[in-house]
């Protein structure tokens, strides 16, 4: 039975409007223009694979269900009873992962480990009892002798190796053979401009990173299935896992923020900048004010009341999840509050310069109404303005979303995200030995996703102002 939280509906609801944006881009050419120079560019090219696979992951991870439970046995009374389903809410990548998800070890286990992290009593045949790192129930339990995982581990993943080679080498002939079909060259000469890199769009760069993540996914993939590849966590759970499920909050805390701070920030701003006077005074006295209450506070407080209403509401809740989801969405909500006053400045400025333009001041000299020069002539010529703010907000945002739930004021705890990682390795780095994965978890893809995101934002950047390329 298909179920859509809150947040999965906003998220198609953001992919809807992605679409749209991309479709009307299409059929205007100042907008065309910049986006063919983000195309064309490497770096831009190889950012944007790496986060084209993060959000395929957090789609996978969106698209949410409850199984059916097992159906009653036909001779059993009232066979005809409607349908139930679990109460548990999965998504298609938890039942895609499930190897992962279901694997729980009692505590800590070192990444590719094939004992626990702590010594345990164990009883001997004899009788005897010993203290001894114990064999896990999961990771490396296939090895007869444990002192085998080194050849095992380098055959796993020289298979994933040759699996994700064979996968992307289909991707690419395909890719090859649609690009000579339409520009009418053989499959070989097509190859050979792609290689040399004398194509219009970098297709080798873009060619390159595919394969980069397809072998690291494929030997990744085979190595998980027998290890537990970044270890356990202190309740036996997969860090790996955990990693990937962080993935959907990550984008969405980044994305659905933009989606809450976006239609205040584009009105409230160029109103401010075209009409100027009380209009203006009053919406710089709302930024302003905003702007001088701590941003930490509010959210905390917003939080907090938050969760007393959960807790007086517990029975609106069908499950955890659905507990954990509102609590993401009023997140957003929150910080989308806090964070549009920077993008209104901006576009007010920009507003205030654009009103004495000359084809803004005919329009008004002809009687054309404000709002509709508002959205003819003001709102196209500060788009720019806006989605350079957008890219390279959503890595402050991800950035955000670690340091709240760090303070106990992010995500419900019972959430995956990267913030609790980190929080909950605070205790695990005062252990002796150190327990050092998790937080090694967090930060590697977590780093991942934003030096991504940067790099894609300057580019973004770079294509969209006109004061750079005037000056390029």
């Amino acid at each position: 039975m298909p179920v859509v939280l809150w947040t999965d509906a906003l998220v198609f609801l953001l992919l809807g409007l992605a679409i749209g944006f991309a479709f009307y881009a299409s059929r205007h050419e100042h907008l065309r223009a910049p986006w063919r120079r983000v195309a064309r560019s490497r770096v831009g090219m190889g950012a944007l694979v790496v986060l084209s696979c993060y959000v395929l992951i957090g789609l996978l991870d969106t698209l949410h269900f409850r199984l059916p439970l097992a159906d009653p046995a036909p001779g059993a009374a009232n066979p005809s009873a409607e349908r139930r389903f679990a109460p548990e809410v999965l998504s298609v990548f938890d039942y895609w992962a499930r190897p992962l998800r279901q694997r729980q070890e009692k505590t800590y286990s070192a990444p590719f480990a094939t004992h626990l992290f702590v010594k345990e009593a164990i009883t001997q045949p004899d009788g005897s009892v010993v203290r001894d790192f114990p064999r896990l129930q999961y990771g490396g339990r296939h090895l007869k002798d444990p002192n085998q995982r080194g050849w095992d581990i380098f055959g796993t993943a020289l298979r994933g190796l040759t699996e994700g080679l064979v996968i992307w080498g289909l991707i690419t002939l395909q890719i090859l053979w649609s690009m000579a079909q339409r520009r009418g060259l053989p499959l070989s000469a097509m190859y050979e401009e792609v290689r040399d890199g004398r194509t219009e769009l970098p297709w080798r760069t873009a060619l390159g990173g595919l394969a980069l993540m397809l072998v690291l996914g494929f030997v990744a993939g085979e190595l998980a299935l027998k290890y537990h590849i970044l270890g356990t966590d202190k309740v036996g759970e997969d860090v790996f896992f955990q990693a990937l499920k962080s993935i959907r909050t990550g984008l969405v805390i980044g994305t659905l923020t933009t989606l809450v701070m976006l239609p205040a920030a584009v009105l409230l701003g160029i109103m401010a900048g075209y009409f100027r006077g009380w209009v203006d005074d009053i919406i710089q006295y709302l930024y302003t004010t905003l702007n001088a209450i701590p941003s930490v506070l509010l959210i905390a407080a917003a939080i907090l009341m938050l969760q007393v209403y959960m807790a007086n509401n517990a029975d609106q809740f069908a499950s955890l999840v659905e507990r954990a989801d509102l609590r993401l969405l009023f997140l957003c909500l929150i910080l989308g509050v806090t964070s549009w006053t920077g993008l209104c400045r901006l576009l007010r400025g920009e507003a205030l310069k654009l009103r004495e333009a000359d084809y803004v001041q005919a329009g008004a000299a002809l009687g054309v109404g404000h709002f509709a020069i508002l959205g003819r002539h003001i709102l196209p010529n500060v788009l720019h303005i806006v989605l350079i703010t957008l890219v390279l907000d959503f890595s402050g945002l991800v950035l955000a979303e670690a340091v709240l739930s760090y303070i106990n004021i992010g995500v419900d705890p019972t959430m995956n995200s990267w913030g609790n990682m980190i929080n909950s390795a605070r205790l695990e780095l005062a252990r002796d030995p150190v327990v050092w994965w998790s937080l090694a978890a967090a930060f590697l893809f977590m780093f991942t996703l934003v030096l991504a995101a940067n790099l894609f934002a300057d580019v973004v950047r770079d294509a969209f102002d006109p004061r750079l390329r005037g000056a390029r």
